[in-house]
């Protein structure tokens, strides 16, 4: 029996991706897109904002489901189901501001507080919040939960910076990578510790990739270039496939068995100290 659990431990494992360099500009252009897709179905395309939400939660669902009965990390599948919750974060935010006319400030702080309340269950529950836990059904459903919650709140917060404070796009794209390079020194200082630092990271490198996404493609009138959304959306998914496919080849993102151990009932690294936030959480 014991035998058993621990070979489902190492395949549940092998579902998320190590932390590395190429982690953080997929799941950066992964945010981009999630801002301009969203965008481009609902107006270019003129789905409309409920429409577009239908489709693309449906989809959602479908991938989350195909991702949860996996038993092992697929680069693609993992991937796809992080841009198809980036588009669905987006339209969550954008359904409460744009069809329900709730304030940008209420719903920043809203989810700042359901996110809050996620991170507590997830660790009332399992005792950690690290991803190198992750081997259960149970704590996948957290992660993904989380994830989710950390877009609306991106997108929310994002939003409210560019627009409700009249930061701009430009400025908003120093703000928030400012901020990130702010979490990196924190970590390297050990005001942080990996786990944190990690999702700090994580919720602000949405409100990054949105204003990324804003600065290229809104009019030059409203501070953007003016770029079409179609460029964009294209240039950002081909490479992100080039590197996804870059990922799946070479495996960087994947640890080996013997890099690995069963540390009271989860797995972690056999160095138990991180060097550094873009490489391992």
């Amino acid at each position: 029996m014991a035998d058993r659990q621990i070979s489902s431990a190492r395949e549940m494992l092998c579902k998320v991706p190590e932390i590395t360099l190429y982690f953080w500009i997929i799941k950066i252009m992964a945010t981009t897109v999630g801002e301009t897709a969203a965008d481009y179905l609902n107006v270019n395309l003129g789905f409309g904002l409920t429409n577009t939400s239908y489709v693309m939660g449906v989809l959602l669902v479908a991938v989350l489901i195909y991702q949860l009965v996996k038993r092992r990390y697929v680069p693609w599948l993992y991937w796809l189901t992080v841009i198809l919750i980036s588009i669905v974060g987006t339209l969550i935010t954008d359904n409460l501001t744009d069809r329900l006319g709730v304030p940008l400030p209420v719903s920043t702080i809203g989810f700042s507080i359901i996110l809050a309340i996620a991170f507590l269950a997830w660790y009332a529950s399992e005792r950690t919040l690290s991803i190198h836990s992750i081997f259960t059904t149970k704590r996948e459903l957290f992660y993904w939960a989380a994830i989710l919650f950390t877009f609306a709140l991106g997108t929310a917060g994002g939003d409210f910076a560019t627009e409700g404070l009249s930061f701009g796009y430009l400025q908003g794209v120093l703000i928030f990578g400012g901020l990130i390079v702010l979490t990196t020194l924190a970590y390297y200082t050990n005001i942080l510790n990996a786990v944190l630092g990690f999702w700090v990271a994580y919720i602000l490198t949405r409100p990054l990739g949105a204003s990324i996404g804003d600065l290229l493609t809104q009019a030059p009138k409203d501070g953007g270039l003016g770029i079409s959304d179609s460029w964009v959306n294209g240039f950002f998914f081909v490479t992100i496939i080039a590197l996804i496919a870059y990922l799946t080849v070479s495996r960087i993102d994947q640890l080996k068995d013997s890099e690995k151990k069963v540390v009271s009932g989860h797995w972690d690294k056999k160095d138990d100290a991180p060097a550094s936030i873009v490489e391992v959480e």
